[in-house]
Parts: structure tokens; C-alpha cells; sequence
């Protein structure tokens, strides 16, 4: 039984990644609705929490349904960072994250996110910082280590829980590999077994199947996978996996009618959260990945990612269940 503090995840749990324009509320709701056991915000900056920008409040914006559920931050001052914590406790999530694994420039730029993998000492303090300003329990999500030559998450584990962090989510790249080539999970298991270590340890990167995510349980030992980029338009995933799991067997894939319902489902919640047009705008890439397998939807894709009202968005998905329910 994976366990964050009091917070009771079963025994192989199921992470949805935090990932940004991506896990907004609405978005997590059709992830939870197929199986997702605990899910995070997309990353808030500390310093644009503390200066209230609009964009970062925003994303404070947590549902009961959603529980349990973190809120993920970056930043590279600890007095940022704590002030952050304190913010962040009022709004009452079940656990706080801190980012220390985002790859992208201009969050590495501000010494923040996977920047901070250059320097063990200061990611410790930062995340000492955080753990004595707050009462929530405090997990890291990064990565293997800056570069090939620093791949030092072992000794990054054991100094992260010294100043008690209660979980540890690691992707199995570096930072100068980004997103490219192939996670290594081995140190992710090298982590997992040892001995010092008795917090859960979460694993990221890859996982695109149910059967690859049993075969990185049984041969790394982690005590869950978080899943990214693979629920993108395919929230079915979880439930996938978790059925896998269970009987042995490979799920069905969803009908075209669960794919329209999901995609629905996630247009009307952006709406409700973000109003008609932005709503609608920020929607427009998630169609093809709802669409992706489909042959010859080309025209269709065109036409959702022009229209501008729910009823012209309904009424061509409306053609495409009548295109293709025969089809599958």
C-alpha cells in the first residue's frame, strides 16, 4: 500500500504528471473519471503566486472530486518558495509538489525546475524551506540528474528525505536529454532499493501501455508510475493499466462514442473554468489527440479547430460518430 502521509493511494497507484497547458482542472476531471489515483496542478511559479498573478491563482483552482490532489510548484528562492507553501496551504490541497524536473529554458534560465539539478546543496535547502513552512506533506517530482556526467539522483533521494520530503516521483531522463530518446529506468530502481530509503518512489517516462507499465513495476519495483504525455487525448489509459493489472487481459480500446463523450466532457469543464472563448481556443489541440488512430479525420480536425461555439463543435462530432461507429 503506497501511502503520502495519511493519504492512503493503493497498492500500485496511478499518477497523472503534472504538465503545463495540459493539466488544468478539466482535463484532470476526465483523467479521474477513468482511473487517474492522484493528480497534480499544472506547475506555479513561486514568485508569480507571490506577486498574485492572475494566470498563477488561477491554477490554485482545485475541486473535492478531484482528491486527492497536489499542487506543484518551482522556483529557485527559498524565501519564495516558503511564502509560496503558506499560499498554497490556504487553498487546502491534499499534498504540495516541488518541481525540480521541468526541462524548459526559460524556467532553467531563472535557476528554477530542472535548473536546480546543477546544485544538490541548494535544492536541499529549497526544499527544506518548503517542508518547515507548511503542514502538507511535501513530494519532489525530477529527474536522473543534470547531464550524463551527473546523474545523481541517488544521492539527491537520500538527502530529500532527510529534510522530509514523503514521496519521490523520478523521470528516467537528464535534463540535456529533454524529452528525447529512452527513459533509464534502472536508477529509478537503484533509488527504489535502497535500504536507506522508505519513502514511496514514483516512475515517469515512457509509460504509453498497460503492458509496459507492468513489466516497469515488476522489473524496477516502484511503488507507482506517473503518466504524461500518454494521457493526452486518451484519459483510458488508467483504466486500461489498472484492468491489466487486475485479470491479465489488454481493455478494449474505447468506442467512438467514449471518445466523443471524454472530448465533450473536457470542452464543456474548459468552458466552465475559462468562459466561452478561451475555453474554446484552449481546447482546439486536445482534438486530434482525441481523434489520433482515426483514418482520414483530416477534414474534421479542420473544421473543430475552426469553429467557434459548442454547437458547431457538437454537430461535427455529430459526422464523426456517424463516420466512423460503423467503422470500429
Amino acid at each position: 500500500m503506497a501511502k503520502i502521509g495519511n493519504i492512503e493511494l493503493g497498492d500500485f497507484p496511478l499518477l497523472l504528471a503534472p504538465m503545463e497547458d495540459v493539466s488544468d482542472p478539466p482535463f484532470r476531471a476526465v483523467c479521474k473519471e477513468h482511473g487517474a489515483d492522484l493528480m497534480y496542478t499544472e506547475f506555479i511559479s513561486s514568485e508569480g503566486l507571490i506577486r498574485d498573478a492572475i494566470k498563477s491563482r488561477q491554477k490554485l483552482d482545485i475541486f473535492d472530486y478531484e482528491r486527492p490532489i497536489g499542487i506543484q510548484i518551482f522556483g529557485g528562492d527559498e524565501e519564495a518558495l516558503a511564502m509560496s507553501a503558506r499560499i498554497i496551504e490556504a487553498t487546502n490541497p491534499d499534498l504540495l509538489d516541488i518541481n525540480f524536473g521541468c526541462p524548459v529554458k526559460k524556467v532553467v534560465c531563472k535557476g528554477a525546475g530542472a535548473g536546480v539539478l546543477k546544485d544538490i546543496n541548494l535544492m536541499v535547502r529549497l526544499t527544506d524551506a518548503v517542508v518547515k513552512a507548511t503542514k502538507l506533506p511535501v513530494t519532489v517530482k525530477t529527474r536522473l540528474g543534470w547531464d550524463e556526467d551527473s546523474k545523481n539522483i541517488e544521492e539527491v533521494a537520500e538527502r530529500l528525505q532527510d529534510v522530509g520530503i514523503q514521496a519521490l516521483t523520478i523521470h528516467g531522463r537528464t535534463r540535456t536529454q529533454m524529452y528525447k530518446g529512452h527513459a533509464d529506468w534502472t536508477l529509478i530502481a537503484k533509488v527504489k532499493n535502497n535500504p536507506r530509503i522508505h519513502i514511496p518512489i514514483f516512475g515517469n517516462g515512457d509509460i504509453d501501455s498497460p503492458q509496459k507499465a507492468v513489466e516497469y513495476k515488476n522489473r524496477y519495483g516502484v511503488d507507482g508510475v506517473m503518466i504524461g504525455r500518454a494521457a493526452i487525448g486518451y484519459p483510458w489509459i488508467f483504466r486500461e493499466i489498472k484492468h491489466y493489472i487486475k485479470t491479465g487481459e489488454v481493455l478494449a480500446p474505447p468506442t467512438i462514442d467514449e471518445r466523443i463523450a471524454a472530448c465533450l466532457k473536457h470542452l464543456r469543464g474548459a468552458i466552465k473554468w475559462k468562459g466561452d472563448k478561451l475555453g474554446i481556443l484552449e481546447m482546439r489541440p486536445h482534438y486530434s489527440n482525441y481523434l489520433r488512430g482515426l483514418s482520414h479525420v483530416k477534414e474534421y480536425r479542420m473544421r473543430l479547430v475552426t469553429a467557434d461555439n459548442v454547437g458547431e463543435i457538437e454537430a461535427v462530432f455529430e459526422d464523426v460518430r456517424m463516420q466512423y461507429a460503423v467503422a470500429l
